[in-house]
This record gives structure tokens, sequence and C-alpha cells, in this order.
């Protein structure tokens, strides 16, 4: 006697291989890798935080209109936008300060008294910003991508001249750095 079975479909589970998982974009691959890089390089120029953001989602928008993301110098591009975007911004608030009234409170200082080595290390981050606005771009360029963690293989890349030359450009960029900054603190 024969028995009716019901039938079945075969499930049978495969795992998915690498070839077989969706490849990322090569945007989107370039984006999760140098996301933090260039958030970290405009939050060194600007300090703040959302400010920060703000310059890399705009230098992201501008990289991914002109130049490929498969490009030899994509991450360079990328740390050296930030370095001028993030100058650009306060290039700006250096203007519009200008236009307001010069007793206004400055609306990033808190109105509590804060201890004096807090105001004092404020008014230090704000005269070296202040300096570097006033460098060329290229010298305060230098001296961002450096001071944000870059190699100086990454700063050559990003700034387009020569590994052997980032040592003695850096140098200069401190000098002038200096400098201004002694300028202005001597007004």
């Amino acid at each position: 006697m024969l028995y009716a079975r019901a039938w079945r479909p075969m499930v049978v589970r495969v795992p998915l291989s690498a070839a077989s998982r969706p490849v990322p974009d090569p945007f989107e691959r370039l984006f999760l890798q140098e996301y933090p890089k260039v958030v970290a390089i405009a939050y060194r120029v600007l300090a703040d935080r959302s400010a920060a953001e703000d310059v890399a989602q705009e230098v992201f928008m501008k990289f991914h209109r002109s130049v490929s993301p498969d490009s030899e110098q994509a991450s360079g591009w990328l740390h050296a936008a930030a370095v001028h975007s993030a100058l650009n911004v306060i290039r700006g608030e250096r203007r519009r300060a200008r236009r307001e009234s010069t007793h206004a409170l400055d609306p990033s200082t808190p109105a509590a008294v804060d201890p004096q080595h807090l105001v004092e290390a404020a008014e230090q981050r704000r005269e070296v910003r202040r300096a570097l606005s006033h460098l060329p771009e290229r010298t305060a360029a230098i001296l961002m991508l450096r001071y944000s963690g870059l190699s100086y293989a990454e700063v050559a890349t990003a700034l387009r001249i020569r590994v052997g030359n980032v040592g003695t450009l850096l140098r200069r960029a401190e000098g002038a750095l200096r400098k201004e900054v002694n300028r202005a603190t001597s007004d």
C-alpha cells in the first residue's frame, strides 16, 4: 500500500558569499572612509562640532558634483576642501562680527563667569583662529591639515606637493603663524 505524502518544496539555505553581497557605491565607500577625517579637520579649525559637520556635508556635496570617487586624489581633495571651507566659515564670521556692534557680547561666550584659565584658553584659541584667517590660504591649510592628525604623506596628497617639502613648509607656516599671533597681540 502506498501512502500519499503532502508535497513540500525543498528549501535550501545557502550562505551569502562575499561575491553576492551588495557592493557599496564607490562614493558611499569613500564617504564612510573619509567622513571622520573631514569632520576632524574642520573641527580643528572651527572648534564647533555641528559647524564642522556642516562643513563636511558641504565638502562632500561639492565633491560628489565635481570629482570621481575612484580618483587617486579623492581623499586629498576632501581634506584640502575641508580646510578651505572651514577657513571660509571663520572669515565669514569675522566679516559678520565687524558688521555687528563692537561692544556686543560674543555669542559663543557663556554669560556665566568661568574660571580665569578657561577664559584665557578661549581667548588664545580666538587669537590663533584670527591669525589663521590672516595667513595665506596654503599656509593655513598646511597647518590645519598637519595638526588635524594627518601624516606628512596625507598632507602632501591634499596639497599636491612632494612629501619631502611638507616639513619645510610646515616649519615656515608655524613661523608665519607665530608672527601673526604676536603682531595681533601687540596691536
